[in-house]
């Protein structure tokens, strides 16, 4: 049903963000593009039909009604299947007058386009073979980037780097239950077409890969949403100090008063490409205040939700070994041992001298501050984007989409399932089930097995111009 709805109408949408600009786009696509266009569009280089125009050509004109000229504006034409959907196609780019757009797009509607559904122009795109399901979700992505690192982990996942890891995986999977399953057909015979030994390679290595797949999903989380980084320490360390600085603002109220800080303050900024996004919290300290203590319990959450923490202390008042303790004690609540914890020691603007001896004490990597004097938080947003160039993004293939990452856990327990009926001497005809199961993951993923409902999810999401 899907499929012969993309095939018969002709769809409209503006392209550019709602409200006025300068210019605007108003994208038209479908079996239909040319002839509704013609019905509103004079061209002023005498071309009589937009049908008659080459490909990749741009056309200055009006559109009209009998009665007024709404708009003089430049068409685009894009010809299937050489265009972003694969269907005729074309953009109307006219001034960015919001009453012009609504005129343009009543004209198209008048003479037979489609108000288009929320990701409708994409989905085309994918019903007609333009690229797969993956790269299609990263357009969304690409759309949504904010960061030169986001925008990157896209851009490969939309240029097929995901896919073919997974169609790849997916291929030799098939060729091997290929195998299992020409056994089937000479069951009475029992011969053996597929080599167990190389099967049992085969699948540790997809297994392998999967895995690897799926640990990347906590980076490609961040890297798409921010990096989030907790500031925490005792009350008046100077985190909100230090969160204004490294904002450039202020954005958090700054008081000797402890408790101050009640509730978590977030803010994001792009460091060197990489967005992050930085949470100043609640001091920690036990107090019989209980609206305190209720952002206390939040300072824990957030902790558990970042991959950076920076713990600031006053250096004033913290001996290495009372901080060493300080440190001890409040890694007891955290989940991830792998986090990365800074010491930033803050207030050397109130020292003679720096504690030369701090670290021999505190194994922990230190920063010396002094947030009010603003001197040497470079230092910080530097140790920051050195931390995440060492991952070798380019390098990798990383998953940013919940959907991908959770059919992967589906594909890993399928591979499972394989191993261990492999170990138990389970019929062929059984281990070719679970094959089943973990090509149909792998094909959901890529798009390969799809349903209305699911596509109907996926596109959904997306803006309407798209």
């Amino acid at each position: 049903m899907l499929q012969n709805l993309i095939k018969q109408d002709t769809i409209c949408a503006p392209a550019t963000a709602a409200g006025s600009g300068a210019i605007a786009v108003i994208r038209v696509s479908g079996p239909q593009a040319f002839d509704i266009a013609d019905e509103i569009f004079t061209a002023y280089d005498g071309l009589k039909s937009l049908k008659d125009a080459n490909g990749y050509t741009i056309h200055f004109g009006k559109i009209a009604t009998k009665e007024q000229i709404i708009d003089e504006v430049l068409v685009s034409v894009f010809k299937n299947p050489k265009s972003y959907t694969g269907e005729d196609s074309l953009e109307i780019s006219c001034h960015g007058s919001t009453y012009i757009q609504e005129q343009i797009l009543e004209l198209l509607r008048a003479n037979g386009c489609r108000f288009a559904d929320a990701g409708e122009f994409t989905m085309r795109a994918f019903m007609n073979g333009k690229f797969d399901l993956s790269q299609a979700e990263a357009v969304a992505d690409l759309i949504a980037s904010n960061s030169a690192s986001s925008h990157q982990v896209a851009m490969k996942q939309m240029r097929g780097g995901f896919s073919h890891q997974i169609k790849e995986l997916r291929k030799e999977l098939v060729d091997f239950a290929s195998l299992l399953e020409l056994e089937l057909d000479f069951s009475e015979e029992d011969v053996e077409f597929a080599d167990r030994g190389k099967f049992y390679e085969l699948l540790a290595r997809i297994k392998g890969e999967v895995q690897k797949l799926i640990a990347s999903f906590k980076l490609g989380n961040v890297m798409k949403h921010g990096i989030p980084v907790a500031i925490i320490g005792k009350p008046n360390a100077g985190k909100s100090t230090l969160l204004n600085r490294i904002l450039q603002e202020e954005k958090a109220i700054v008081s000797d008063i402890p408790g101050t800080t009640r509730d978590a303050i977030e803010d994001t900024i792009i460091i060197d490409g990489f967005a992050f996004r930085f949470i100043d919290t609640a001091g920690l300290r036990d107090s019989s205040d209980k609206i305190e203590n209720i952002g206390i319990e939040k300072t824990y959450e957030k902790i558990n939700q970042s991959q950076v923490i920076l713990y600031v202390c006053d250096m004033t008042k913290s001996s290495p070994e009372e901080l060493k303790e300080s440190i001890a004690d409040f890694q007891e609540h955290i989940d991830d041992e792998n986090k990365q914890f800074i010491i930033i020691g803050n207030k050397t603007d109130e020292l003679e001298s720096l504690p030369s001896h701090f670290t021999d004490y505190v194994d922990l990597e230190t920063i010396f501050i002094s947030a009010k004097r603003n001197e040497n938080i470079h230092l910080i947003a530097e140790k920051l984007v050195k931390s995440v160039k060492e991952l070798n993004l380019q390098d990798s293939t990383i998953v940013t989409n919940a959907r991908h990452v959770d059919i992967l856990h589906k594909v890993e327990e399928s591979i499972l399932q394989v191993e261990q009926a492999l170990d138990n001497e389970i019929p062929t005809d059984l281990i070719a089930i679970d094959i089943r199961m973990a090509l149909h993951y792998l094909g959901e993923i890529t798009g390969e097995v799809t349903t209305d409902e699911l596509l109907g999810n996926i596109f959904g999401k997306f803006c309407i111009g798209k």
